[in-house]
């Protein structure tokens, strides 16, 4: 079992900052990535970043790379986005999303509004 919490959300105007956590607790030994994705209303789930624990490669989708940075922190089986230069079409619910043994788990979500 594995339970994902985000925080840092929050109400910002464009081209603020805000840096979302997200903890993982429970069968977390040895994950294999932990990312970020976004859901806006009426839309799809969309990738925006991700980092894999051994190494700590990234990737990011277009419409963010160049903006927003993730980072992790292993011992505390923990991952940080930080936004900068936020724009309105940033405003969503964000995920964290952990793979470990070849699964995927979600949290809840942290909702995310960029205001112009």
């Amino acid at each position: 079992q594995v339970q994902l919490v985000e925080s840092g959300g929050g109400l910002v105007q464009a081209g603020g900052s805000l840096r979302l956590s997200c903890t993982a607790s429970g069968r977390t030994f040895n994950w294999s990535g932990m990312g970020w994705y976004r859901q806006a209303p009426g839309k799809e789930r969309e990738f925006v970043a991700d980092i894999s624990r051994n190494g700590g490669k990234t990737y990011y989708s277009d419409s963010v790379k160049g903006r927003f940075t993730i980072t992790r922190d292993n011992a505390k089986n923990a991952v940080f986005l930080q936004m900068n230069s936020l724009k309105p079409e940033d405003t969503a619910i964000y995920y964290c999303k952990l793979v470990v043994a070849g699964l995927g788990y979600w949290g809840q979500g942290t909702q995310v509004t960029v205001s112009s």
